[in-house]
């Protein structure tokens, strides 16, 4: 499955943004799988944020967005979104959406990032 982020832009410290994850393609739909958030920024390795499970019934998230972000899903509407609240500078990445390696469950480490697409940037600044 081909995935795709939006929603990304600039921000200053403690504003909001809501990213949207699509998918395209002929294989398996976006509501069959797990869908990760990782972001990357600039020198750094990838770094999962936040998953959810193909049934939307369980949810993880990397201990530093706990209580700021939320990944939900739409499966009606074959959307998965991340919703991020009193972003920090730390924040500032691009960020992906991907399938998980475990197909409808999630990886434990948030690091079974199986098939993503193209990235949207997020930028915290004052």
């Amino acid at each position: 499955v081909q995935l795709q982020a939006s929603g990304g832009g600039l921000v200053q410290p403690g504003g909001s943004l809501r990213l949207s994850c699509t998918a395209s393609g002929v294989s398996l739909p976006l509501e069959y799988w797990a869908i990760n958030w990782f972001r990357q920024g600039p020198g750094l390795e990838r770094e999962g944020v936040a998953c959810i499970t193909s049934s939307g019934a369980e949810t993880y998230y990397l201990d530093s967005v706990k209580g700021r972000f939320t990944i939900s899903r739409d499966n009606a509407k074959k959307t998965v979104t991340l919703q991020m609240n009193s972003l920090k500078p730390d924040d500032t990445a691009v960020y992906y959406c991907s399938s998980d390696i475990l197909g409808t469950f999630c990886s434990p480490k948030l690091n079974g990032f199986a098939s993503w697409g193209q990235g949207t940037q997020v930028t915290v600044s004052s």
